[in-house]
């Protein structure tokens, strides 16, 4: 079987609302997350379409006065993932147990390269996709397609995980059983894959 992973917020944590509350007091980091992580763009990131400049803009465009601080945000997102310490422990054990391990995820430029320790899990996968080198992420079709394509994958012979429901329906459209992470622990997930 292959399993194939989301990586935050399963694999990895990324508590970007807690990250911005331990910098700033309570009404500038509310303004800051509302023009950044819930203004809806933070997906151009993960897309990798624009620059990181032209969607700082975009974000800055929510909050204008909060400029400085959405900058000191970004410089600084290196500091905000964490890999779990199970992860790399359950990519090990699935792998024993003769299981494919991919991933799948969206994700951008500036933070795989400003936090390369978050994902020390990757050299014990077989490979996957990030939405920024394809320029497009999930739940759209293609970069499901595109995973099964370059790693000549089943759908039906693959078990999808991610803590997004609309990204764990599409891979299920596409013949994937699809698992929704909500916090399970290790040995659930290991159950709920191998079953």
């Amino acid at each position: 079987m292959n399993v194939i992973f989301d990586i935050g917020m399963v694999l990895i944590d990324f508590h970007f609302e807690d990250f911005v509350r331990k910098m700033f007091e309570r009404d500038i980091a509310q303004k800051v997350i509302d023009a950044m992580w819930k203004s809806g763009d933070w997906g151009e990131l993960d897309k990798g379409v624009l620059t990181d400049e032209q969607v700082l803009e975009m974000f800055i465009s929510h909050a204008p006065e909060c400029e400085k601080e959405i900058r000191t945000v970004f410089a600084r997102l290196g500091e905000c993932p964490r890999l779990r310490e199970y992860t790399i422990p359950l990519i090990k054990d699935l792998k024993a147990k003769g299981h494919r391990v991919y991933y799948l995820s969206n994700y951008f430029s500036y933070l795989y390269h400003a936090a390369p320790w978050a994902l020390d899990f990757i050299e014990f996968t077989d490979g996957g996709v990030f939405s920024f080198f394809e320029n497009v992420t999930k739940p759209d079709k293609r970069i499901y397609r595109l995973l099964c394509r370059r790693f000549s994958l089943d759908p039906a012979d693959c078990v999808f995980i991610d803590d997004t429901l609309r990204n764990v329906e599409a891979a299920r459209e596409l013949g994937m059983r699809g698992i929704h992470f909500t916090g399970q622990t290790p040995q659930q997930l290991k159950a709920e894959i191998c079953r």
